[in-house]
């Protein structure tokens, strides 16, 4: 991948390292058991004697590449022989990760796949890490030469470029290093010249490859707000036809931070997803369609953030998910084992978990409102700042996407969660 060499100046657990690359920055390059790449922690540290000894035996090591007096690694690979796997980080000042690799391993013990690679690329400093809207682009390769190139220049909430084709065998595979003879990612976006050189013509008459533009999976088709309007017709999961009638209100909920969680409310690691709010109280409502006999049932509920209609609908989205990766009518979602969901403040998630997990396995009658009559069937209020959490019975344990409904200026409206999966609406 690059051009210039990392040449030794000292030894031991944090040896200094010549870059040949422009000015000439010194490196320092520090080992390490391990690397966790979100946090930027790394594992117990080794010395260059260890972290050798390790490289030799095919155990896990980090080796991170540290531009003197910053905090931030300027690049980090995690190698492991033994398991076949080396993955590469780059990260600029703001400690953002603006490049991800992972390389294999395979039946060739002396060379690697260069399998992946995505780039990010940042407008400014303050720009959030995987921003929604950041431009980046995806990169695999597959051991037949096949290979494909994404280019999402909007980020995932714009259209992308795909192109596949056929990359050389000289460009899938890279030979193993030495330890220690690592070679510096090429500066920029860090990508192969070979990469650079078919985006820069991507989607014009002059791309040697064809490319083909897809819309952005972030989005759907679906009016969730037609749920909640009464005359609607739908046919529900197992084809039964159903009508809109007259939502049911269920009070309101409290979200003083101003964020917004929405997750299974006995998930130890939540909340699962956090979308910006106004602070204040917003409605809670509840979608009810009735069935050709007369019975009722909900199909969705929905925390109404403002009186403005909805003109889009997105999926959330936690930072490490990708659209890319989803196949035709998925979507990323907040998981349960309970069949139940929660929206809740989310600066106040962790003591209204507890207090709901206390009502739920202690049945407490002083930390919980129960109503039998409604989806929402639990509600929990932190004392000191007044955050609420609501939980809401689905149909079935499993995966449950989020949507937002947003206005024309852009605004957050509605948040809206399924009962019982994707009805499809009639056309008046």
């Amino acid at each position: 991948m690059a051009a210039v060499i990392l040449r030794s100046a000292g030894s031991g657990a944090s040896g200094r390292w010549q870059m040949e690359r422009g000015s000439g920055t010194v490196v320092e390059v520090g080992y390490a058991e391990g690397w966790d790449p979100a946090s930027r922690t790394p594992g117990r540290a080794l010395s260059a004697g260890e972290a050798r000894a390790r490289d030799a035996e095919g155990l896990p090591y980090a080796a991170m590449h540290r531009v003197p007096g910053s905090e931030v690694p300027a690049e980090v690979r995690l190698v492991s022989w033994g398991a076949g796997f080396v993955e590469v980080w780059a990260y600029d000042e703001q400690g953002r990760r603006t490049f991800e690799a992972e390389l294999r391993l395979l039946v060739d013990e002396e060379r690697l796949l260069n399998r992946r690679a995505i780039s990010w690329r940042y407008p400014d400093p303050v720009t959030a890490e995987f921003a929604q809207d950041c431009p980046r682009t995806v990169v695999e390769v597959f051991p037949d030469g096949t290979g494909r190139i994404s280019h999402q220049p909007e980020g995932m909430r714009g259209s992308s470029l795909e192109a596949v084709l056929t990359v050389p065998e000289e460009r899938l595979w890279s030979a193993r290093p030495g330890f220690g003879e690592w070679r510096p990612l090429p500066g920029g976006e860090h990508l192969p010249d070979w990469v650079r050189v078919h985006l820069d013509t991507a989607g014009t008459p002059e791309a040697s490859v064809p490319w083909r533009r897809e819309s952005s999976r972030m989005f759907s088709s679906v009016d969730f707000d037609a749920l909640f309007r009464p005359g609607t017709r739908m046919s529900g999961p197992y084809g039964d036809e159903m009508t809109a009638v007259e939502p049911r209100r269920t009070g309101t909920l409290r979200v003083p931070s101003g964020l917004l969680a929405v997750d299974c409310p006995l998930d130890h690691d939540g909340p699962h997803f956090s979308i910006a709010v106004p602070p204040g109280e917003h409605v809670l409502d509840e979608a009810q369609a009735a069935f050709l006999d007369g019975c009722e049932s909900s199909t969705a509920v929905r925390l109404r953030v403002g009186e403005a209609p909805a003109v889009s609908w997105e999926m959330a989205l936690r930072p490490c998910d990708d659209t890319r990766l989803l196949g035709e009518g998925e979507a990323y979602g907040f998981g349960t084992d309970g069949a139940m969901g929660a929206f809740a403040d989310a600066g106040a998630w962790g003591p209204l978990q507890r207090l709901s997990r206390q009502v739920m396995e202690d049945n407490d009658p002083e930390a919980w409102k129960y109503s039998t009559d409604s989806a929402y069937f639990l509600r929990t209020r932190e004392p000191g700042s007044g955050a609420e959490l609501v939980a809401f019975a689905v149909g079935s344990d499993g995966v449950h996407p989020v949507w937002v409904g947003r206005s024309a200026d852009g605004d957050v409206v509605g948040v809206v969660v399924l009962v019982e999966g994707m009805p499809d609406l009639v056309a008046p």
